[in-house]
């Protein structure tokens, strides 16, 4: 009977959000409740369930430092001309006939420390110039920028999604990075240059050169005199992910990827330094300097760069944290226990079937509800029972992880913001962004569980 009340939550969810528009957070936190108490909780410990330890409290605890201080280091390093300094470089480096390279580098090196919707507003006027100055088609460009912003989003820490469900299954956070950088590399370059040469063949009307499009506006640009260099706005993007690399092949080739028993005074340093909250303030801490005091911007003027990187972050923040509501009352509920139960009764799972699974269940959440965070955040609920009953090791959860991202990517549609971005952004009509965005997002997440797969099949 559980199951059932699990099974009509869920499809409410999913009527709040697709049928009544009402916002995704909100959604939520109602479906939450409304699942306790279906399930029967105790009315006296359901708000703790989903406001608590187990519940909203537990992802927003963890992440909330990340994903403010990600969206702030990404808004500093765009307003310093950073982004701009970096896409304009490689490009240079790249040449003419190999734009679409130049492009997804860019973005890639971007997208790892800026979220989707900020990187796409923030890129779309420098690759839209680029094109312009390039005579080809934005798209020609725009299908790799793409690409790139929607790996790093799906399978890469310090990005919101991967970050709150690594942190839901407990999964290595280096690791995580080490594999999703491998994963998301293969998809970028799968889902841009590889998937346009496919895309301009069924879908060329897309490709029509546009010298003015309505939502990109007055392209913005920089004088590269006066803009930080290359290398320091590299540095400044990727920064938070250094002591976390640094931290993971640290332990794999002192303790074989475990704990010491009794480490010393070297690990401690490094394993404090690659704390995502702490090397995230750090990170923080250089690009104030690098992209703020560096340049001669007062600190009004860094101060507003950073309340605006936040104020991109806040909204997919509670999302993260309404998700983490309706975890806690399936923790606080015996529910993952009976999850867990139920696949421990019917035998052993193979590595390989549970990460086939934790990407079809979030595949399905995704197609209906939209969101990627939403899928995400949810599929790992549902997967922790199963983790629970097959342990396999730190690499299963990382690959679990994983397959939960590529999930969250798949057949984004009209009830997917990204869908209405792509769409505006490169004046197509709804047809078209079918045709492109849609395929485009699939292409990503079946390469990426393919990859993943493979992966769980060699290691695990």
């Amino acid at each position: 009977m559980e199951f059932v009340m699990l099974f009509v939550s869920i499809l409410l969810l999913l009527v709040l959000i697709t049928q009544f528009k009402l916002n995704t957070f909100v959604s939520l936190v109602i479906t939450a409740f409304v699942l306790a108490l279906l399930l029967g909780m105790n009315p006296a410990k359901i708000p703790d369930a989903v406001l608590g330890n187990q519940g909203m409290g537990n992802i927003l605890g963890s992440n909330a430092i990340i994903f403010v201080f990600g969206g702030m280091i990404g808004r500093l390093v765009a307003d310093a001309g950073g982004s701009y300094r970096i896409a304009k470089t490689l490009i240079s480096w790249f040449g003419l006939k190999r734009l679409q390279w130049a492009v997804l580098l860019a973005s890639f090196i971007i997208g790892i420390s800026m979220i989707f919707g900020v990187g796409m507003v923030l890129l779309i006027p420098i690759v839209f110039a680029v094109a312009i100055e390039a005579n080809v088609p934005l798209l020609y460009l725009g299908v790799s920028m793409t690409a790139a912003l929607s790996s790093a989003q799906g399978f890469l820490p310090p990005q919101p999604a991967p970050t709150a469900v690594a942190s839901q299954l407990g999964a290595n956070i280096g690791l995580m990075l080490l594999a999703g950088l491998f994963v998301a590399i293969i998809t970028a370059v799968v889902g841009g240059p590889v998937f346009t040469i496919l895309a301009k063949k069924y879908a060329p009307d897309a490709f029509q050169f546009k010298d003015h499009i309505e939502a990109v506006g007055e392209v913005k640009e920089y004088d590269l005199k006066t803009v930080p260099g290359f290398g320091l706005s590299v540095l400044t993007s990727v920064f938070p992910l250094v002591f976390m690399i640094i931290a993971t092949i640290y332990k794999l080739v002192v303790s074989g990827g475990k704990t010491p028993a009794h480490p010393d005074s070297v690990y401690q340093v490094i394993n404090f330094l690659a704390t995502p909250a702490v090397a995230m303030t750090i990170s923080l801490i250089l690009a104030i300097f690098t992209m703020g005091i560096f340049q001669k911007r007062d600190m009004k003027t860094v101060g507003n760069s950073l309340n605006e990187g936040m104020n991109a972050v806040a909204g997919i923040l509670l999302i993260v944290g309404g998700g983490g509501a309706l975890r806690g009352v399936l923790v606080s509920s015996g529910m993952s226990d009976k999850i867990a139960d139920l696949f421990s009764s019917s035998g052993s799972m193979s590595p390989v079937v549970i990460v086939l699974f934790a990407w079809a269940v979030t595949s399905l959440l995704r197609i209906a509800v939209g969101s990627a965070t939403v899928a995400g955040i949810t599929g790992a609920g549902v997967v922790q029972g199963i983790l629970a009953a097959n342990p396999h090791g730190d690499l299963l959860i990382v690959f679990v992880a994983l397959a939960i991202g590529a999930g969250s990517l798949i057949a984004s549609h009209v009830n997917d913001a990204g869908f209405w971005i792509f769409k505006e952004f490169f004046d197509l009509t709804v047809k078209q962004t079918f045709q492109i965005w849609t395929v485009l997002e699939t292409v990503i997440s079946v390469t990426g569980i393919i990859v993943i797969v493979i992966m769980t099949a060699l290691f695990v």
